[in-house]
């Protein structure tokens, strides 16, 4: 079965207000059992528009990434990002087929 994950880029506004967010979805990526495969770290856009910020998690699957977006757990901790970010997030489920 593949992997779900959680593909956001970020700007951060105000760093102080978006620390509350940061602590706030602890519960729910726990609940969740999320991973963490970016989070933040050097990159480079060698196209597109990035924002300042990239994260990646990764969930058991596909149900369970959207399951902990929608969670009531989640959705307390969005709110503390109001005001202290703009942020693209997609929920996408992963490759297991073959490769080259």
């Amino acid at each position: 079965m593949a992997k779900g994950y959680w593909i956001a880029r970020v700007d951060v506004t105000n760093p102080d207000g978006y620390q509350g967010y940061v602590k706030a979805n602890a519960a729910a990526f726990s609940k969740f059992g999320a991973k963490f495969l970016v989070r933040g770290g050097q990159f480079e856009a060698p196209e597109g528009s990035p924002r300042a910020r990239n994260v990646v998690l990764e969930f058991a699957d596909y149900a369970t990434a959207l399951a902990c977006y929608r969670s009531p757990e989640y959705q307390a901790a969005k709110a503390h990002r109001d005001g202290a970010g703009v942020a693209d997030v997609i929920v996408i489920e992963g490759y297991d087929g073959p490769q080259p």
